[in-house]
């Protein structure tokens, strides 16, 4: 069961890498604190980056439960 979980794991973390690094970046970087904040917050995410975007936060929280799981099972 434990073994299962883990790649299980292993899998979401893989897939939560490759949907971070499909999404457009969103201001210059470290450039971009110096009060270029209304750049990132301003406006609707629409098409592909809406669908990464929701994509980073359900493969985020899958990845957590399941680490959970793995720590409760594993005492």
């Amino acid at each position: 069961m434990i073994t299962v979980l883990m790649v299980l794991d292993a899998i979401i973390s893989i897939a939560l890498i490759l949907v971070i690094l499909g999404q457009e970046a969103k201001s210059g970087g470290m450039g971009g604190m110096d009060g270029g904040s209304d750049a990132v917050f301003s406006g609707k995410v629409r098409g592909m980056d809406a669908l990464l975007a929701r994509l980073t936060i359900i493969l985020g929280v899958l990845f957590a439960v399941v680490t959970l799981i793995i720590a409760k099972l594993s005492m």
